[in-house]
């Protein structure tokens, strides 16, 4: 079964919430998110952060990009 447009659509959609939740822009968290590893952890573990509350997979997202040199 393919995923693609399932991945592809959480993503989009989770990273404006990532940007809103931090204060960036959609173009400046892409490229946090990027630098730090936190959209390669969307693209392995966006299955199970689908399920979560759209807040805690932010957070999620989030304690990934601090763990790998992301500022707070």
């Amino acid at each position: 079964m393919d995923n693609t447009s399932d991945k592809i659509s959480f993503i989009a959609c989770i990273i404006p919430e990532f940007a809103d939740a931090y204060k960036m822009s959609i173009p400046n968290a892409y490229n946090y998110l990027k630098k730090y590893g936190g959209l390669q952890y969307l693209y392995d573990e966006w299955r199970a952060l689908h399920t979560e509350n759209i807040i805690w997979a932010v957070r999620d997202i989030y304690e990934v990009c601090l763990s790998n040199g992301g500022q707070k």
